[in-house]
């Protein structure tokens, strides 16, 4: 059994860098990264960081059946989304993952940040715009500017934080 294992699901790419962020912080040898759609065999592991990005407020089904099928386990989450760059929006988010959490696992919290969305989001937004919907349709597009440069030297250093803060809480209670 290894001591961490991170699983992550990503289609852009942001989440598979936060995944290797993740994992480039865990100590020693007793470790892996793996892409939870691959048809490789997941090992078993004390402590896993799984990671996701949003779609419409929570994960894949293929992250959500995951975690649902974990038992007795250590659990910490992290994500990347294009939208909604807000404390309470990524509140929401965790709610709605952490949601498949068996009770008899112990879950260590979440890390979310903003990624890069595709540049059709934009183009879609832009073909959108009507006079009812501008100020909406015009915020989506700030966001979506600003999301550009997002994971950040900032959100990967943030992700091993939390990595590293989850390995403590979880060697502090066995």
């Amino acid at each position: 059994m290894l001591e961490y294992l991170v699983l992550y699901n990503s289609q852009s790419g942001n989440t598979k860098n936060l995944a290797a962020s993740v994992f480039s912080a865990l100590p020693g040898n007793s470790k892996d990264l793996i892409d939870i759609t691959t048809e490789k065999s997941i090992p078993e592991a004390r402590l896993y960081f799984i990671g996701f990005c949003v779609h419409r407020g929570t994960c894949a089904l293929e992250v959500s059946n995951f975690i649902q099928g974990l038992t007795g386990k250590d659990i910490a989450l992290f994500g990347t989304c294009g939208m909604g760059n807000s404390p309470e929006y990524y509140k929401m988010i965790e709610q709605n993952v952490s949601i498949w959490i068996n009770d008899t696992c112990r879950y260590l919290g979440a890390y979310l940040c903003q990624g890069k969305m595709p540049l059709q989001v934009r183009k879609k937004y832009e073909t959108m715009r009507t006079d009812e919907n501008s100020e909406q349709i015009d915020m989506f597009i700030r966001n979506f500017d600003m999301a550009m440069t997002h994971p950040d030297t900032e959100d990967y250093q943030k992700a091993q934080e939390f990595a590293i803060a989850c390995i403590s809480s979880a060697d502090s209670s066995i």
